[in-house]
């Protein structure tokens, strides 16, 4: 990498970070953190005693997957460059199948306040927290507050802890009182519910947890929500809610309300359609100019995919490209301002489609093919390059101003913490492209001499300021980071 020295008025007035909403509260922070997201029976196995019903030919049934597999593999997860893990929910879960399908998700809970016998104890549990923190890393766990599991036993022994068909009719809020997806739906102003809920964070805070991800949280009455992040808050816990399809105008409200993070599923769908898609980069420009509504912007979780959308590589019909895009996608993610997270088998550019297809059994360095390698590697060094960078770790964010006639196919931001600022490119365009653009377009201040290229290793992309032009030579849909001093 060559770095020259650029004059500091380069990018003085672009500087500042766009204008942004008073911050609420002060709570926990997260910013400069990256999450890894595991769904534990999908991950690997470590301990064969425990796979009672097992089918792996079965994407509905049973893996294997535990928390001795996941602890032995934290040298992987920490290898990628990862600072936290967050777990899909390990608690008991119904014994019984429901719709053919086995509640090796967690999502359908028996009993909160243990460890189901699939994914190992409370002691391998603990095991898998004390090797995590050895390794520096934070531990995230989900934590469903919406709903117990079709079969849970606690159905029939509390009916008066769940809304029922009478409620769901006489409702004008069908979202909070109606079964979603026909899970026995909770009554959190119930007061041994809400005392139930509220007693489980207690107890996963007890085991070690740092932060919590709530499931589902637009199903949950809103006054129960606000007391339970009260209670987060005060106990210290980073709290990160999902609010399927949320835009910015939804993350800003629940930020104020008290969550310290919402997914932007907004800019997952825009990069979507922007970077695999292989469509316009205003999706995404339209996304991130809204930044300056966000409370808490360098809090909010960003991300490719998850366990309940299609994989991001599934975007091609054609696997290399979905690789290719798939690196795009991951160098991009890791330009942004906000909390990154990656789902296990992104780094690989994994494919699947909806649901349980996105869910294939993660594989390991010993049954990559090339290519899956190469992504692997652009991924741990985007993170890398993102970790060792103030600027984009938790500096400040400015979308710049692109001329009319490119902001189909590029997008330019930057990143700016105390003296260190770096300039932002997403390329659209298919092949190598040279842009020269008047530096007063862009909005920024007089020019300086020098050339650096990309922080990006094994990228060969370029800056130049002359003449009162940034001049830029781009490879075709990446993305590239130019370190400024």
């Amino acid at each position: 990498m060559c770095r020259l020295a650029l004059l500091g008025a380069l990018l003085a007035s672009a500087a500042g970070a766009q204008a942004s909403t008073p911050t609420p509260a002060a709570g926990p922070t997260w910013e400069g953190q990256v999450i890894y997201q595991v769904m534990p029976d999908r991950f690997f196995d470590g301990n064969t005693a425990n796979n009672v019903g097992v089918d792996r030919a079965n994407l509905r049934a049973w893996h294997g997957g535990d928390l001795p597999g996941l602890t032995s593999k934290l040298p992987y997860i920490q290898n990628l460059g990862a600072t936290a893990v967050w777990l899909t929910p390990v608690y008991r879960q119904q014994a019984a199948n429901s719709f053919d399908t086995a509640a090796y998700h967690g999502y359908w809970p028996a009993d909160f306040r243990d460890v189901d016998p699939h994914f190992g104890t409370l002691a391998d549990f603990g095991a898998f927290v004390k090797s995590a923190h050895g390794a520096g890393m934070r531990v995230v766990l989900d934590q469903v507050i919406n709903h117990f599991g079709y079969e849970a036993a606690a159905v029939k022994e509390h009916p008066t802890w769940f809304n029922g068909q009478k409620e769901c009719d006489a409702t004008t809020n069908k979202d909070v009182d109606c079964p979603l997806a026909g899970l026995p739906d909770l009554k959190q102003s119930n007061p041994e519910v809400r005392s139930l809920l509220l007693g489980n964070d207690d107890f996963w805070r007890g085991q070690g947890v740092d932060a919590l991800r709530y499931d589902a949280i637009k199903h949950v009455e809103r006054p129960f929500l606000r007391d339970l992040l009260a209670k987060d808050r005060a106990a210290g816990t980073w709290t990160l809610g999902e609010w399927f399809d949320a835009d910015t105008g939804t993350v800003a409200e629940w930020q104020r309300a008290g969550f310290d993070s919402l997914f932007l599923f907004s800019l997952q769908t825009a990069m979507r359609l922007s970077v695999m898609g292989g469509s316009s980069l205003t999706n995404v420009a339209n996304v991130l100019s809204r930044q300056g509504e966000l409370p808490r912007p360098g809090e909010v979780a960003l991300f490719l995919d998850n366990h309940d959308v299609p994989r991001f590589a599934q975007g091609s019909l054609f696997e290399d490209v979905g690789q290719a895009r798939t690196r795009y996608g991951l160098r991009a993610l890791m330009t942004l301002k906000g909390v990154p997270v990656i789902w296990q088998g992104t780094e690989i550019a994994m494919r699947g489609g909806a649901d349980p297809d996105n869910r294939r059994d993660m594989r390991f360095e010993n049954e990559w093919t090339p290519a899956e390698r190469q992504v692997f590697e652009t991924a741990r060094d985007a993170i890398a390059v993102r970790k060792a960078s103030q600027a984009l770790s938790v500096g400040d964010q400015k979308l710049l101003p692109v001329p009319a006639s490119l902001q189909d196919d590029l997008l330019l931001l930057t990143r700016q913490a105390g003296n260190e600022r770096v300039l932002v490119a997403w390329h659209y365009g298919k092949n190598r492209k040279t842009y020269s653009i008047r530096l007063s377009t862009l909005g920024l201040g007089p020019d300086g001499q020098g050339l650096t290229r990309s922080l990006f290793a094994g990228q060969d992309a370029k800056m130049s300021v002359s003449g009162g032009w940034l001049h830029l030579s781009l490879p075709g849909e990446d993305a590239a980071v130019f370190g400024l001093r």
